[in-house]
């Protein structure tokens, strides 16, 4: 996964266009890297999987 990737899927997540994101072991890094750089950082909530897999969801301050 690119920096890029990372960070359309983000904003996609955020507006609703796709409801989770599974990101790969692998691809944990780059992902993390460009999630904790975003101002709204605390609105995305990460479920880990078994296998080093994570789930992540947006969940918007009420």
């Amino acid at each position: 996964m690119t920096e890029e990737t990372a960070k359309e899927l983000l904003e996609q997540l955020k507006r609703g266009q796709i409801r989770e994101i599974y990101v790969k072991k692998e691809d944990f890094p780059v992902f993390r890297q460009v999630l904790v750089q975003r101002e709204d950082f605390g609105n995305f909530r990460g479920i880990a999987q078994k296998g080093g897999g994570v789930i992540f969801h947006y969940l918007p301050k009420t």
